[in-house]
């Protein structure tokens, strides 16, 4: 009976007695990783048909997969694989896939951090970086498209950001230094992990390296973004210029609408969009009414929230008749105390707000917003 898949790595299939089954065949593993990848959700055969054989299937797709699929029951067990409705699912659930449990241990991690309990932060980041083998899902031909291959490696990045701000907390910065360097060169353009870095040099006695590095990180994001550095290291500079220690940065008590229902079936486009909030600033949903955009964007902000130290905040802009109203709406909904003089305008507001918001690393969920569009995307 297999009781554990692996697919941080290369895929492996474990059972109870610790053996491991035999996955003979490239295809054969593509076909378990795709499986695996969707811990216990049903994967669509033509979508099964495209991952394995990267859009050239043979004659008959569908018989070729009925045929990996029989021989995938034979290594597992009949009862290892369910076939559904125009598709397969793998009897497992997130559990029993080491790459689910990664994410779950690398969040309750980032939450122990989060919540000053850095020792227990510690070992829970070990454990989920223990998990980690290799590529995830390595098996899979054309893996680096995949919504769940580029949401686990970006968490996995997380995951060792998070794992190197436990040690530098514990009071432990000479040793974390290598380590940042090192993922610094993976992620230049990533300022909390070039803030991070520079801190650690800090706290190992190495200021006047810290400042160099500081400018080498200006040089970077002014070359390749046109932008300068933002508020976490332009602040972090002056403290470097100044002697200070850092100021502790308050977490905004932000809390997400309650949803009173599960949320079920659209598991594949939650990937997408928690992938495209990895990869961007700014991501807007699109649709008819009623399609169900709002719970959508809930779900990924929740699934998200672990990675926004500042707090994950919803607006909901139905009710603001104005765009001149939109900041102030804002405000408002993050806990701001916005006090209107007379004689203000729009973009007073609209200052104090960022002004609000500038130290902090936060997710904001604007709903409801096509008819203040222009507001909202200022």
């Amino acid at each position: 009976m297999i009781i554990r898949y692996r697919v941080l790595g290369p895929c492996q299939a474990l059972r109870a007695d610790g053996g491991e089954a035999a996955l003979s065949g490239a295809r054969l593993r593509a076909l378990l990783a795709a499986l695996a990848g969707a811990a216990g959700r049903v994967v669509r055969a033509d979508e099964l048909i495209e991952l394995i054989w990267e859009g050239d299937p043979p004659g008959n797709g569908t018989e070729a997969l009925q045929a990996l699929v029989g021989r995938l029951r034979r290594v597992l067990g009949r009862e290892a694989v369910d076939s559904v409705a125009g598709g397969y699912r793998l009897a497992a659930g997130a559990e029993d896939v080491d790459l689910y449990v990664f994410e779950r241990l690398a969040a309750e991690g980032a939450e122990a951090l989060a919540a000053r309990e850095t020792a227990r932060a510690a070992r829970l980041l070990d454990e989920a970086l223990g998990l980690w083998r290799g590529p995830a899902l390595a098996d899979l031909p054309g893996r680096d498209g995949d919504p769940v291959v580029v949401r686990v490696e970006q968490r996995h990045a997380h995951a060792r950001k998070d794992r190197l701000a436990a040690e530098v907390a514990l009071g432990r910065a000479a040793p974390a230094v290598a380590p940042l360097e090192a993922l610094a060169a993976e992620r230049p353009l990533d300022e909390t992990v070039q803030a991070l870095r520079i801190r650690a040099l800090r706290a190992a006695g190495r200021g006047a390296e810290a400042l160099r590095v500081y400018d080498e990180v200006r040089t970077v994001l002014a070359d390749r973004l046109g932008a300068d550095p933002g508020a976490e290291l332009r602040d972090l500079q002056a403290e470097l210029l100044s002697g200070d220690e850092p100021p502790t940065v308050a977490v905004l008590p932000l809390r997400l609408p309650a949803r009173p229902t599960s949320f079920v079936g659209r598991e594949g486009e939650l990937d997408v969009l928690v992938a495209e909030l990895g990869k961007r600033r700014l991501v807007t949903l699109i649709g008819p009414g009623g399609v169900g955009k709002t719970r959508l964007a809930l779900e990924a902000a929740d699934a998200e929230a672990w990675r926004w130290p500042g707090g994950v905040g919803a607006v909901e802009l139905g009710s603001v008749r104005a765009e001149s109203e939109v900041p102030s709406a804002v405000l408002t909904a993050l806990g701001g105390r916005e006090t209107q003089s007379w004689g203000a305008t729009p973009r007073d507001a609209l200052t104090r707000l960022v002004e609000h918001c500038a130290s902090r690393r936060l997710l904001l969920l604007l709903d409801n917003c096509e008819h203040v569009i222009g507001a909202a995307a200022e």
